[in-house]
């Protein structure tokens, strides 16, 4: 495992790069001819390390930071526990390194280990650098893309009216956070989805759906900007690339009084479909219209995320082998929400997840807790009153 994973790692330039700060220049220079990063090896159980020991191992090798301008982006420990359980610590830095990213390294290095197991080489070749696989966009195609998209967003609330146990601070609230979530069981999600199947919705759409009327039912607000995660591969020569090509892309969704669970849904539909259409518009330009005065540290349009996730439970490593994913350490977010939406299929029928992160620093988790109560009461009037407006109910009725 630590050779396919070293492997991994020197084979992507994206993970050999370095960033140094001319300050004469005030530039940023991007080189990838470094040296790649590590891929050690402990056995744990021979060593004799404790369970204590080994969490604050993990905590370093997760935690250390990076030094930008004279290290490699990715680090790696494959550390055995016992007969039956291996660990694979692997770190990236986000400047380098996607979601889209992860799930490939995390294959190359199953694939790699699988061959290994059979005797036979590991691929050689040198993966696209993605400075190779960027197209400079035509100034005046963007600049119309830009006044597009900003007709698109303009009137719309800035904010979203959220039930803060304490308001914001520009520069002193934290970004250390929690994570709160509830499952959909099987008989709700089918109702849910069978909705939204109807009207063309993927459980993200869903999502933006039950969030816009639990928060309208909750606060009276009835347009809003969310902020959604975009993996930003649209060329077909990325998809097998690891770097940071993710964008972030502001969908903007509304309701009334009369706005039924059925036409949410639609309205919510229509908003991401329009959203992604902008996907290749840079987001930058498109703020400094719409809120010039905006506060730097702060996200630019909306303090909301709505993301898909898509991690998968389980990883066939090899004939007999099961991995999974182990997500340690604190949650960070820069949003004031994000709400994640999971789709898993069962045996007996699928469950729809919503899961929160969110800062401490605002909110109590009794305040989360009564959020997602609501968010379940929205998903229920859904799928059972479907035809009736979203504001009837209020949510903490």
């Amino acid at each position: 495992m630590a050779e396919s994973a070293g492997h991994a790692l020197r084979r992507h330039p994206a993970l050999r790069s370095r960033f140094r700060l001319d300050p004469v220049t005030q530039r940023v220079e991007y080189r990838t001819d470094g040296q790649p990063g590590e891929v050690g090896f402990i056995d744990a159980q021979a060593d004799g390390w404790t369970a204590a020991e080994l969490d604050r191992l993990v905590d370093v090798l997760c935690w250390t930071p990076f030094d930008l301008a004279h290290e490699a982006q990715a680090r790696g420990e494959v550390i055995r526990l016992d007969d039956t359980t291996t660990l694979l610590v692997l770190t990236m830095h986000h400047i380098s390194f996607d979601g889209w990213s992860r799930h490939l390294l995390v294959n190359e290095i199953i694939d790699g280990y699988q061959a290994l197991s059979r005797g036979e080489p590991l691929d050689t070749s040198l993966s696209a650098h993605p400075a190779d696989l960027i197209e400079t966009p035509n100034p005046d195609v963007t600049a119309r893309r830009v006044a597009e998209a900003v007709t698109r967003l303009r009137g719309a609330p800035l904010t979203v009216t959220l039930p803060y146990d304490r308001r914001p601070v520009p520069g002193e609230t934290s970004v250390l956070g929690a994570n709160l979530s509830i499952e959909l069981d099987e008989e709700l999600t089918g109702k849910v989805m069978a909705v939204a199947t109807q009207e063309g919705c993927t459980p993200f759409m869903t999502a933006v759906a039950l969030l816009a009327g639990t928060l309208s039912r909750c606060s009276g607000q009835r347009d809003f900007l969310f902020a959604l995660g975009w993996p930003g591969r649209e060329d077909p020569t990325t998809a097998d690339a690891i770097g940071m090509f993710m964008s972030t892309l502001v969908l903007r969704v509304g309701l009334d009084d009369t706005t039924t669970w059925r036409e949410l849904v639609h309205n919510a539909r229509i908003g991401a479909m329009e959203a992604f259409m902008d996907c290749d518009v840079p987001l930058e330009p498109i703020a400094t219209a719409l809120n010039p005065g905006r506060h730097v540290i702060w996200p630019p349009l909306t303090p909301v995320l709505v993301n898909v996730d898509d991690l998968p439970l389980e990883l066939p490593v090899a004939p007999g082998v099961t991995g999974r994913y182990r997500l340690d350490g604190p949650v960070y977010t820069k949003y004031d929400l994000d709400l994640f939406v999971r789709l898993d299929q069962g045996d007996s029928g699928s469950r729809l997840t919503l899961a929160i992160d969110y800062p401490t620093d605002l909110f109590d988790t009794p305040t989360i807790e009564t959020l997602l109560s609501g968010l379940r009461r929205s998903a229920v009037d859904l799928a059972y009153s479907t035809e009736e407006p979203c504001r009837v109910r209020p949510a903490d009725s």
